[in-house]
């Protein structure tokens, strides 16, 4: 084991979470703007349905060039190194959400703006594509096998981070703008990227390079190919990664962004409300996050993860049946918990998917297989939601949808490799995981 300093750790898992912190901040943005502003700005002539259904679209675009980034990032990420790699996606998530805030609208160049919307969308997608991996490991690499779930999960938190500080912006565009909000108040928030990347910029570049990654390259152990060579070796453990995170990444968006169409479109309830919802259960995910990821130290990940999961799973209907009565108090009760169980499985499942892979494909193998679970569970959630509810005219069959989820995942849960399943020739001499992480 690596001999680590404490100081040096604690500064690589806060520079990782306010980096994350903000490429999440930039990715939600769009999501809420998807829900409440898109719709009429870039599909002006659409029907109502038709209208939200293209928008979550052209979000859902951005969910699809998230493998992309991860293939891409993941590459580099096990070539040259974590952070530098990091520095290139804080810079290309900035510019591309600056970009969406100067972007004009249908009415103003045409079928150009949804063109030109879906290609930043695209941009977006592959940045954080390579966030997500890069983060993780420079947090917990170099962790004491004791604290690895701990310190992974510290990322993690930009989630809720990105989502509280995203629906603060928004809240304050709309306030600050009145009625404006929707024709040039919208912007605001996205333009305000700008401040928070220089800011992330400052931090990263601050931080040293992951031990484990630095010590791979120093013996010359770095893998030539390590997309391939992750594929080659690790094939299971990228395609249960992918399964398993089916019953944590689809119910979050149904109960984040879809949730904002659905309540004002056809509950009738306000916006700000729906907002406030969001905001106490990504409140909550401050604390869940990280303490999810201490109970995988202390409990074990898969444990921890299966009372997420299966707690998600008995709770889709009484969901729903607690937001359809449109009353604040219980759709904010239902939401915090939701999210709840959402969080159980995220604070954990950091260290569950990277310590199945060795040190010289870790960064490729994890970020190919989380990012495909975003293609398969988080992007097309919100547009299946929208169609069920078109077709259905209740909400059931989107519970139905949550319970299918689960237990896709259940399945994939049983089936993902223990970290001592991982094949001796893909390690570089380091034991990627721990005990804890076996139980």
């Amino acid at each position: 084991m690596l001999d680590v300093s404490r100081a040096r750790q604690t500064r690589a898992a806060v520079a990782s979470t306010i980096g994350t912190t903000i490429e999440w901040y930039d990715f939600f943005i769009y999501g809420t703007a998807a829900a409440l502003v898109f719709p009429g700005l870039f599909f002006p002539d659409a029907s109502n349905f038709l209208g939200v259904l293209a928008s979550f679209g052209t979000m859902f675009v951005g969910f699809i060039a998230r493998p992309v980034g991860g293939i891409l990032f993941g590459h580099y990420g096990d070539r040259v190194g974590r952070k530098s790699t990091l520095v290139v996606t804080l810079v290309l998530m900035g510019a591309a959400t600056v970009m969406i805030g100067l972007l004009p609208g249908y009415r103003s160049i045409g079928v150009a703006a949804p063109i030109l919307l879906i290609l930043l969308r695209m941009l977006q997608g592959v940045a954080v594509g390579g966030e997500w991996a890069g983060s993780v490991l420079m947090s917990m690499e170099g962790a004491k096998p004791g604290r690895r779930g701990l310190m992974a999960s510290w990322p993690q938190m930009g989630v809720p981070l990105g989502v509280l500080l995203s629906l603060a912006a928004v809240k304050g565009a709309a306030g600050a703008t009145g009625n404006e909000f929707l024709t040039w108040g919208w912007r605001i928030p996205f333009l305000a990227s700008a401040l928070l990347i220089a800011v992330g910029l400052y931090v990263r570049l601050k931080v040293e390079e992951s031990p484990e990654f630095e010590e791979v390259k120093n013996r010359q152990k770095v893998a030539r190919m390590p997309v391939w060579e992750a594929l080659r070796t690790h094939p299971r453990m990228v395609l249960t990664t992918a399964m398993v995170r089916m019953g944590q990444q689809a119910p979050y968006y149904l109960f984040t962004t879809f949730l904002l169409s659905y309540g004002t479109e056809h509950l009738g309830m306000a916006r700000d409300d729906l907002l406030n919802a969001t905001i106490a259960a990504s409140s909550l995910g401050l604390i869940t996050v990280p303490l999810s990821g201490y109970l995988s130290d202390v409990f074990g990940r898969r444990r921890v993860y299966l009372v997420g999961l299966v707690g998600m799973g008995l709770f889709a209907l009484p969901y729903y049946g607690m937001v359809n009565t449109g009353q604040v108090g219980l759709v904010i009760g239902a939401t915090v918990l939701a999210v709840f169980l959402h969080d159980l499985q995220y604070g954990a499942q950091a260290a569950l998917i990277s310590e199945g892979f060795g040190t010289r494909v870790r960064y490729s193998g994890s970020s190919l297989g989380y990012q495909l679970g975003s293609v398969i569970a988080g992007g097309p959630a919100p547009l299946i939601a929208a169609y069920l509810l078109q077709h259905t005219g209740g909400t059931k069959a989107i519970s139905f949808y949550i319970i299918g989820c689960v237990l896709l995942s259940l399945i994939a849960l049983a089936l993902i490799p223990r970290t001592g399943e991982v094949p001796a020739s893909a390690e570089d001499g380091h034991v990627a995981g721990t005990a804890e992480a076996l139980r």
